[in-house]
Parts: C-alpha cells; structure tokens; sequence
C-alpha cells in the first residue's frame, strides 16, 4: 500500500481541490508515482474517466484534473462515489463511473453505508505500486451531525487509518475559530488524524499573521505547515464547483462578449474556459434575476443535469424572452448537450427519468426534438469539425437522443456519425460534444469568423503551466517537506464496513 495524506477543509470551497492538484504536480515534479483521490464528490462539473478492465466512466472533474498534475491518465477509482445533484432534493448516484441509483437527500444517509465498500475497493486499486496518495476530502469534519455515516471525510480517514491536514480559508475570515472550533467539536479519535493545519488564500503580507498561526497552535496543539498566498493561477484550472460562477471575472474590455445563463443545474460549465482564456473575448456567467445582456455578440446554452426543470427555470427569469430576441436581432447561439436539447421544439422524458414533469416545450430555434432516455452515453471521442477542416476531440456524457431536420447539418462528426445540429441560417448550433472549445484549432477558427485571432500556447499547455505555477508556490511558503514526511502507509484495518459487516455496494 501507498503512503498516503489527506487535506480536509474547516468547511466548503476553501480550495482543497487546488491544493490537492498542486500538491500531486509538486510529488510528480519530485519523481513520485502520486495519486489523487476523493471518496466522495458532489458535482454535476464531471469527466470521463477509464475503468480498469474496460469502458470509461464519470468521476468529478478536480479528480480529472489532479490526475493531469499526477502525469496519469485518470480512472473511476479515484472518484468512487459521484454525487450529481438533479434536484434541491435528490441526486443521481455513480458508484465506479456508473450510474447507480436516484435517491433524495433525506434517503440518501441510508445509502451511505452501503458505499463504503466501494470506496475501499477504490482505494485499494488507487494505492496499488505507488509512493503517494492524496486524498481529498469534502465539505468539512466539523459536520459531526453527518459523522456516524461519513465516508467523505474522518469516517474515511479513521477506516483507512490516513493522517489529515485542516485547511482553512482565510479570505472568507474568521479563519482562526474556524480551526479552533473544528478542534473543539471533533471527538478525540478523529482529533487524533490531524497531523496539522495550513492556511489557504491569504492576501497581502504573509509574515502579518504569524501571531495568528501561533493562536491556532496554542488553541489546538496542532502544528503549522505553512500559509498560501493567494494563488492567481487557480483562475486558469478548470473549476467543478459553480459556486466559483458567482466570482468568476473575465476581461472587460472585449471585442467578443459570450453570455452563459447559470441554469439551476449547470454542468459542465467549463466547456466555457478556454473561451475565457482567449484575450479579447469576456465570457459572462449570468446569475439568476438578471437579463442576458443585449449587447452580447453569442449566447451559450450550457449543460444541465435536468434540461426540462431548467427549461422552466430559464422562462421563470424571462431568458427565453432574451435569447428569442437576441436571435432576432442576428446574434448567434450554441447549446451545449442539455443546451443542445433546450434549442429544440420539444423535449420528453416518457419514463421520468430526471424527475416529475414529463415533458415540455423547448426554445423552438432549432428543428429537433429530444426524448430522454434511460441508456446513458459515456465517453471520451475523437471527431471533426462539420465547418472547419480541423480535428476534435473531447466527451460526451448525455442521457437522450436527439432528431430531426436540423440533424441534417450535424456541428461535428463523431466516429463517422452525425452530431448535432444547426438552422438553416447558421446562427443556432446544438452539439453533444463536451471539449468543443478545448480543441485548439477549432476555438481558433471559430473565434476567427468574429473577428479574433488566437495566438499562443495551446489551453491545455496554458493549464499544464498554471499547475506547475502553483506547484512552485505550494514548495515555496508550505513545508512540503513535512507534509510529505507526515504521510504514513495506510490500509483498512477491518475486514468489514465501519458500519456493520453486511453492507453489499449498491449494484
């Protein structure tokens, strides 16, 4: 088994998953074999990755990316439990990359203890010949309400006997109580994982807080390793959590200005982030409330997890009123897979498969209708552009088949069959593909025919860059030294579940 560490945050977004990354890239660059790894994520921002044996996979997009930083290709186990929110109460679950069950939140704690013995599994193959596993936690410890059931954080750590390091976000304040009072309400044994603490996003003079570091060490007993400035390179990662929407700038003065309704369920949103790394272009995520601005040159329909809620969701803010006028006055629009089927005349879910209402009236801008079925499409593809004499390549991961007219002049074509759709006049696009934008050659032939020339390093080399930015800066103000030294071989010490020995995985 692997040495292994976890970081565990005092509570939601205090950049876990961008220290996790930077930690790995940092293990990678030093010639480790490393490996990320999260029991269980919640997200509908998701990847495909490979299942060992055969077939591919969904997992959370950090882990995608830390496995990029590992220099690896990523797989379902380092993503074993999938939580893709479909509702405000219910969720789908992917157990390994699979779809497993639908359950509301208030069902869902008795389902937890059904998973752990596939996190365990998951965790054995991820530890399998090499050096170091990080692994990353969710939420925060501090839940000790959700305690008795957890597999996200301490309920991992204590089964799998894995030192922790408390993070905690001193941009949102109150950083000092939040270590202290995690402290203070942890009981012994999980107090007992924590090797120490480190502060994340600090702005300003990093030597100002060393009497800070000293309060939570006297308040604690836990030693420091170290304060992180704030990291503007985290910017330029792909992101799973839409909270970060709400924060997320772009550059103002543009000569190309993309706006992105946030949908109720938005997935997949960073198909939008090589956009947003282009100079010239500002990509704008509108909130809820708020109109999609009329000076916007194209409007980009997003990925959803539930396209008819969001379809209503999209007509409660009066999008559909900005988007029809926005197609009135000669803009240009893009639907990206539940995008992609909100374009169309019609979509239907005979089966229920996404929740109550069984079907509803779409946009009406493109020629198809789309009907949501249970078969779900996983996959990573290789294709081309139907406009642009160039190569794509990127994902799919959709439940529903679209047809009709406007199927007859497909975006791209994927393994010699017809994707997508677009009007007759060319200004409405729906494609399936995930990763349109990431293909280099296409974002620049796209971005051309409005007027912007795309020069420089590739996305995915500007991504690899900023994850070797931030390794640099992780080595520079932590001791990576001792968090590496604090990570011990870990193992399941039971042979059955913390919570009893008949558990059996969900199938």
């Amino acid at each position: 088994m692997a040495r292994a560490i976890m970081l565990q945050g005092t509570g939601s977004d205090v950049g876990k998953s961008v220290l996790v990354a930077g930690l790995c890239r940092l293990a990678h660059r030093r010639g480790m074999r490393v490996r990320p790894f999260k029991p269980q994520n919640m997200s509908n921002n998701a990847a495909v990755a490979a299942v060992p044996g055969g077939g591919e996979g969904e997992i959370g997009r950090a882990q995608w990316l830390q496995a990029l930083a590992c220099g690896v290709e990523p797989t379902v186990h380092m993503n074993p439990v999938l939580l893709k929110p479909q509702s405000d109460v219910g969720a789908q679950i992917i157990i390994q990359g699979r779809m497993s069950a639908e359950v509301e939140a208030a069902h869902y704690g008795h389902f937890k203890k059904q998973l752990m013995s596939a996190v365990l599994d998951s965790w054995n193959h991820v530890s399998e010949a090499v050096d170091l596993v990080i692994v990353e936690g969710a939420g925060s410890p501090a839940e000790i309400n959700l305690r008795d059931r957890d597999i996200a954080n301490m309920g991992f750590a204590t089964r799998a006997d894995v030192p922790v390091v408390l993070v905690g976000d001193i941009d949102r304040g109150g950083v000092i109580a939040a270590l202290a009072g995690t402290h203070l309400v942890l009981p012994e044994d999980d107090r007992a994982m924590v090797a120490g603490f480190l502060i994340n996003k600090f702005r300003g003079d990093l030597a100002l807080f060393d009497d800070g570091l000293a309060a939570i060490t006297r308040f604690t007993g836990w030693r420091s390793f170290g304060v992180v400035p704030w990291l503007a390179e985290a910017a330029r990662l792909p992101s799973e959590d839409s909270v970060v929407l709400e924060h997320m700038a772009s550059a103002a003065d543009a000569c190309l200005k993309i706006a992105v309704p946030m949908l109720s369920r938005i997935a997949n949103f960073d198909d939008l982030d090589p956009l947003r790394a282009v100079p010239g272009v500002q990509v704008i995520f509108v909130p809820p409330g708020r109109p999609l601005p009329q000076d916007a040159d194209l409007i980009v329909l997003p990925g959803t997890k539930s396209t008819i809620a969001d379809l209503a969701f999209l007509r409660q803010n009066g999008w559909d009123h900005d988007i029809h006028h926005h197609h009135m006055r000669g803009g240009a629009i893009i639907g990206l897979c539940g995008g992609y089927q909100m374009l169309g005349r019609r979509v239907e879910d005979p089966l229920g498969i996404e929740g109550n209402e069984r079907a509803a009236e779409g946009l009406g801008l493109l020629d198809v209708e789309t009907v949501i079925a249970p078969r779900k499409t996983v996959r990573t593809v290789k294709a081309r552009s139907a406009k642009f004499p160039v190569p794509l390549s990127g994902y799919e991961i959709h439940m529903g088949q679209t047809r009709g007219t406007d199927c007859a002049r497909p975006v791209t074509w994927i393994d010699g069959r017809p994707d997508g759709a677009t009007s007759p006049d060319g200004r409405v696009m729906g494609t399936y593909l995930h990763g349109l934008f990431g293909s280099d050659a296409f974002r620049k032939a796209f971005l051309a025919e409005f007027g912007i020339m795309v020069s420089g390093a590739g996305y995915l080399d500007q991504v690899e860059a900023a994850l070797d930015a931030i390794a640099g800066h992780l080595e520079q103000h932590l001791d990576c030294d001792a968090i590496f030294a604090a990570a011990r071989t870990a193992s399941a010490r039971k042979s059955e579940s913390i919570f009893g020995k008949h558990d059996a995985q969900i199938q």
